[in-house]
């Protein structure tokens, strides 16, 4: 018997069953259960970072008519899907990453970190995971990056929708009761002209990510120091000099 005989068949995907074709084919082979993994907050300068997992049921894509990647949502439209997900999901899970984090990590390695603690928190333990973009090492699971997962795989769409949900209302509430100069509730801490101009007046706070070039040059401008008691790059909080994140790009 040769070694090709010994290859299981390929599982066939069918491109009928749209974003749900990749976990079912999955599920059919015994690889289940399909947990889906993303984030939000990634190219953001100020707030946490949000990372979501999220376990469906198999054969549940009639439940969840228009799910896709949540930045292509309405936010109606993700607050109906939320809601759902968070009702029908076999299992669930979020984590929030403070801007403090953020800092002390750097924005990949907390998003590596915040990915595998969310699929550690979830209650189903998943045969299979699908991460959106790029490979997660240390999941303890078998595990596969998906170019575009939020749009091609149901599982990444639905912690899309999790994480941005999670972290839009965190946003809106929370932080911009702390801070309403700064307009939270309307950009989310993204780099828009409203946040650029506002961080430029008022200068950083302490929700801002102090290790992002554009939150150091407004520190600069107000000789603001970062609230950060420890660092793990010293020299870097003094919003004059040391290695920071260029924002713009990410």
């Amino acid at each position: 018997m040769t070694v090709a005989e010994f290859r299981p068949p390929r599982s066939v995907i069918r491109r009928s069953s749209g974003n749900w074709a990749l976990q079912s084919a999955l599920d059919r082979r015994g690889l289940g259960p399909v947990a889906g993994v993303d984030e939000a907050g990634r190219g953001a300068c100020a707030g946490p970072l949000v990372v979501a997992a999220c376990v469906l049921k198999p054969g549940d894509g009639r439940r969840f008519e228009g799910l896709t990647d949540s930045k292509a949502l309405s936010e109606d439209e993700r607050e109906r899907l939320f809601d759902r997900i968070t009702a029908r999901a076999l299992s669930w899970s979020t984590v929030v990453i403070p801007a403090e984090e953020v800092d002390a990590l750097g924005i990949h390695v907390a998003n590596l970190e915040g990915m595998r603690r969310a699929v550690a928190r979830l209650s189903e333990h998943p045969g299979y995971v699908l991460t959106d973009g790029f490979r997660v090492q240390g999941l303890a699971t078998p595990s596969v990056a998906v170019v575009k997962g939020d749009m091609v795989a149901a599982c990444v769409a639905a912690a899309s929708v999790l994480a941005k949900v999670t972290r839009d209302r965190l946003m809106s509430e929370e932080l911009h009761r702390a801070f309403p100069v700064y307009g939270f509730d309307v950009h989310k801490g993204y780099c828009t002209p409203m946040h650029s101009a506002r961080l430029t007046e008022h200068g950083p706070c302490e929700e801002h990510r102090w290790s992002y070039a554009n939150v150091v040059a407004a520190a600069q401008r107000h000789g603001m120091r970062s609230p950060r008691a420890v660092s793990s790059k010293p020299g870097l909080f003094d919003a004059s000099e040391g290695e920071v994140v260029d924002n713009e790009v990410l």
